[in-house]
């Protein structure tokens, strides 16, 4: 399930595009490869908590030209971090957070359903209000989600689904120590759950957590180091991936290799960015490594489309 523990990766980046840049502020992706053609979602908004966020879909065929698929709005809400999910029906399913108010924000998990990745219908509420459903993932029928809640008390809850609407909390209480927030969710084909828990606060270090089915009892492993914005990718030959922002020394989007056994995250590559950054979504095709992300390197924050091949 897991690589060796001898085996170090190493990484080229071979190509970057600006992919998105028509909004002020373009962050929070997540890329999918869906019926031959690519699928990145992020969100467009004036500022990076601004009131008036929405979901634009681009759509390539060679990952190289990009074109507008849909943009998702709703009057009077703040839309805010797709994520993609493959369906077992072969639909995609879009989680994003419908945020309101101002001074005093509520959050409420909404999500969408299409078959050509252009069309996405009227959003449907799920989970529970209060709890952002981050990340999804479906194994062997059933879907799996971690939520945070936005509010105190601060913890993260892990979601379980027959059918990707009626989530149904399946652990209360996941984490709980410090503030656990976004996540990277991931099964092995033994069954085996790996979990890389963002936390914030005065205990900002980042928790790996481990879990075989029934997924009623977790194991964590604190990293000693701080992540924003964490993915998990695990590739054909079980190497485990996760793309984060790293905050020691220059802030940067980075790739970084996972090992479950030591409770490790090393560095392998960091991708180019700085300042206002990370969310990336990564997706293995044709031998390499393909990862959206927003940065602000360039001045306005934008998204980037990086692909990136494994030389170790």
């Amino acid at each position: 399930m897991t690589p060796s523990p001898t085996r170090r990766s190493s990484a080229e980046i071979t190509a970057v595009h600006r992919i998105g840049d028509h909004a002020p502020h373009s962050a929070f992706t997540d890329l999918v490869r869906h019926a031959g053609s690519w699928f990145c979602a992020f969100r467009e908004g004036r500022t990076h908590l601004s009131a008036d966020g929405v979901i634009r879909v681009l759509t390539s065929v060679d990952g190289r030209t990009w074109t507008s698929a849909a943009v998702i709005r709703q009057a009077g809400v703040d839309l805010r971090d797709p994520r993609f999910v493959v369906r077992p029906d072969g639909r995609l399913q879009l989680f994003g957070a419908a945020a309101t108010g101002e001074a005093d924000k509520t959050f409420q998990t909404v999500t969408w359903h299409s078959a050509d990745g252009h069309a996405w219908g009227n959003p449907t509420p799920v989970g529970e209000p209060g709890v952002w459903v981050w990340r999804a993932v479906w194994h062997d029928e059933v879907m799996y989600g971690i939520g945070y809640a936005t509010g105190e008390p601060r913890f993260a809850r892990l979601y379980r689904s027959e059918d990707g609407v009626d989530l149904r909390t399946w652990v209360p209480t996941l984490f709980a120590d410090g503030y656990p927030n976004e996540s990277g969710l991931v099964f092995a084909p033994d069954g085996v759950a790996l979990c890389l828990l963002r936390r914030d606060g005065v205990d900002a270090s980042a928790q790996l957590g481990r879990a075989t089915p029934p997924y009623r009892e977790w194991t964590w492993t604190d990293l000693g180091v701080r992540v924003g914005g964490p993915t998990l990718l695990r590739l054909p030959d079980g190497r485990l991936l996760a793309g984060v922002r790293l905050h020691d020394g220059a802030v940067r989007t980075a790739i970084c290799a996972v090992d479950p056994d030591r409770g490790g995250l090393t560095e392998v590559v960091a991708l180019p960015s700085g300042g206002d950054t990370s969310y990336p979504g990564m997706v293995w095709h044709d031998d390499l490594l393909w990862v959206s992300y927003y940065s602000s390197h360039e001045g306005r924050t934008c998204v980037y489309l990086a692909e990136v091949r494994l030389t170790g």
